[in-house]
């Protein structure tokens, strides 16, 4: 982790359906310093950072060492809000914070379907949020004191674990003695 840094580096991530994109813009709009919100699934394909498009699956084979390649600069540094379904790709030293979205699993049955996925990337996922795949993932990549799970079942949800992400930003800085000027 970069002490030079004058912005964090926030991971957003969990299961497709569980609200990263809407937290990570939320977050971007309320944030005491500027934080640049990345959708790494639309940075892939608008810099075509994938291998092929997977058909069966409607998603992008990524083509990781370009992915990292494009995002170095940016993580080194800092203020960005990197929103993706995984996280054990990005560096430990990259991320300051790790916020794992979780979200009961009928309700994103919901969501997903809603988004018109194929059944098969539905019940894929939803295995995945129940097995606690990505929650698993976070803690064997990072230091656990920079993990936090979150529950994004709904509004009330959003905007608590926001205001919760405001709240360590500043005291993130308070650490490094970064005044918010």
């Amino acid at each position: 982790m970069s002490t030079s840094r004058k912005a964090p580096v926030i991971v957003v991530t969990g299961t497709p359906g569980t609200g990263k994109t809407t937290h990570a813009e939320l977050l971007a709009q309320e944030s005491p310093i500027p934080l640049k919100h990345i959708n790494v699934g639309d940075l892939v394909k608008e810099k075509n950072l994938y291998e092929e498009y997977d058909e069966e699956w409607q998603s992008y084979t990524v083509d990781e060492d370009k992915l990292l390649d494009e995002l170095e600069p940016l993580a080194s540094e800092g203020g960005i809000i990197l929103d993706w379904h995984t996280c054990d790709i990005f560096p430990e030293r990259w991320a300051d914070l790790v916020v794992v979205l979780r979200c009961n699993h009928t309700m994103l049955w919901d969501r997903l379907e809603k988004r018109g996925y194929p059944l098969k990337k539905i019940q894929e996922n939803n295995e995945a949020e129940i097995m606690d795949v990505v929650i698993e993932e976070a803690r064997s990549s990072y230091a656990p004191e920079i993990v936090v799970e979150l529950q994004s079942e709904g509004t009330e949800d959003l905007e608590s674990n926001v205001s919760r992400i405001v709240q360590w930003i500043e005291a993130w800085r308070k650490d490094r003695g970064l005044s918010d000027s």
